[in-house]
């Protein structure tokens, strides 16, 4: 048999394409052509695969040998279609039994010496194969641990082009690898909320940040605990259940992060992010299209240290996400969303020098100070739904030496508020109050005749726009959650209503 077909894949941002790998072998003139819209490192596959087949103790003729992976209108990128390259071949000169690799799906890339060697996307492509009826897959034995979270099908792991052959011909490989829990193991130091030192209104405003799933800003001079507290915010975060965490897992997986032996992150992610980042590493983009960080904060927290120290059109291009809870990025051949369902945390000086509105000590002038807060926008802080200011840190409670409340307890609470929620929004794509829109606000935040006065005395005194007015209710939803009750109050919304004041008070409506 001359003419081959195996089973591939192809990662397309964070989606996956099935691909069908199509080998011809027959006399000619002794070429190796490829064909199929490929990118360089694809077309460079010729020479590892004929290399790694002779150097695994395989025959390789000299033949016209015509490679094409299908469909030839999808961009194919990177080095996973080696393996399933060289299988085609090899099942082209009959080596491979025809009917052997018929119901695999096969990828990994190949060294010189005939090694698969590890290949980004694995859960994903396998996860796309499943739903597509595919349910055996030869993969890296590298990749096992991350293709064995996919349950009901089965995963082989190959450490070598020869395994594969062995595999197709129905050998039981050992397992010389021991397998670890599936569990993830990210060893952090993350500091405790009871080693902050005052600061009960931030930390209070970061609970309900995290239980509502909100955006937090927090104001202050340098030393006031901005930094650390949102670090702390990192363990009081809840654990997601499996859908969340495969979900999360799936982008790390596209991006080549995960641990090769505890591969499933069983905590949300926390990713700080420095100012002199650029847009395309903020939201992804790039030539090809790449997960940036706001989708590796996905389920879990941004955090922003030194808000206005990044550039203007920088922060700006954070709206859209922060509306949609994800990233849309348009190519001439094609567009991408990838998932960016995070909580904003960031942190400021209220001035350059950080001391402002103390003019004892600040020594910025008012157009510098004017200047410095301009770099936020109007539209960005509508998009944050708590607004706290962190004081200087006084010397009593520097010297007192009790601990305060610990993130544990912290943490019980914001997962019985998650647990409410989760309840009230069955059935719908909601999972916590920050998602609620429009009608749906109206439904699930309904308020009281004194309530409704309340909102709108603030809404006329403080020239609230639409959006803030709906985040403060939003925050009520959640402040009420905390606290167990079923109906918003009139002390739920002058709370979430005092988050709005302090951006009043610096950005002067």
């Amino acid at each position: 048999m001359s003419f081959s077909t195996i089973l591939s894949a192809a990662i397309d941002g964070l989606g996956v394409e099935l691909v069908r790998v199509e080998s011809d072998v027959s006399n000619g003139l002794p070429v190796f052509h490829m064909v199929g819209y490929l990118s360089s490192e694809v077309k460079e596959a010729g020479e590892r695969v004929r290399t790694a087949i002779r150097n695994s103790g395989f025959d390789f003729p000299a033949k016209r040998t015509v490679v094409n992976l299908s469909p030839a209108t999808l961009r194919k990128r990177g080095a996973s279609f080696d393996l399933p390259i060289a299988v085609a071949i090899l099942e082209s000169l009959g080596q491979i039994s025809p009917e052997a690799a018929g119901g695999y799906l096969i990828t990994g890339e190949l060294g010189l010496d005939g090694k698969v060697r590890k290949v980004p996307g694995v859960l994903p492509i396998i996860m796309e194969g499943k739903q597509n009826g595919i349910t055996r897959f030869i993969v890296p034995a590298e990749n096992r641990s991350e293709g064995s979270l996919v349950s009901g099908v089965e995963v082989i792991g190959a450490e070598s082009l020869r395994d594969v052959v062995r595999i197709l011909a129905g050998e039981k490989l050992p397992v010389n690898r021991e397998e670890s829990e599936i569990e993830d193991n990210w060893e952090e130091d993350i500091p405790d909320f009871a080693d902050i030192k005052g600061q009960e209104n931030v930390k209070r405003a970061a609970e309900i940040a995290v239980a509502g799933g909100h955006n937090l800003l927090m104001i202050g001079p340098p030393g006031s605990g901005k930094s650390m507290t949102a670090k702390c915010i990192a363990g009081i975060l809840p654990e997601p259940d499996m859908e969340e965490s495969l979900e999360i897992t799936k982008i790390y997986s596209v991006l080549g992060m995960l641990n090769e032996t505890s591969p499933l992150i069983r905590k949300r992610p926390f990713r700080e992010v420095h100012h002199t980042a650029t847009r395309a590493a903020l939201i992804g983009g790039g030539l090809i299209p790449r997960p940036g960080e706001i989708s590796l904060a996905h389920g879990g927290v941004l955090f922003l240290d030194e808000l206005p120290e990044f550039r203007k059109s920088v922060i700006e291009v954070l709206r859209q996400p922060l509306e949609e809870k994800s990233v849309q990025i348009s190519r001439t051949y094609g567009n991408y969303r990838f998932p960016a369902d995070f909580i904003m945390v960031a942190a400021m000086n209220p001035c350059p020098c950080g001391c402002y509105p103390d003019r004892k000590k600040c020594t910025c002038t008012p157009a510098q100070i004017h200047m410095y807060l301009s770099r936020i926008s109007r539209p960005f802080l509508d998009r944050i739904d708590l607004c706290v200011e962190a004081p200087r840190v006084e010397y009593r409670h520097l010297a007192d030496e009790r601990k305060g409340e610990c993130s544990a307890i912290i943490r019980k609470r914001v997962s019985r508020a998650r647990k409410l929620q989760k309840e009230r929004y069955k059935g719908t794509k909601i999972t916590t109050n920050s998602m609620l829109k429009g009608e749906e606000i109206k439904y699930y935040c309904a308020l009281g005749k004194r309530e409704r006065a309340l909102m709108e005395q603030a809404f006329t005194v403080m020239g609230l726009t639409a959006r803030a007015y709906h985040r403060i209710i939003k925050t009520a939803r959640t402040i009420a959650d905390l606290s167990g009750e079923e109906r918003i109050r009139e002390n739920h919304l002058k709370e979430a209503v005092g988050y709005r004041v302090v951006d009043e008070k610096y950005w002067q409506g």
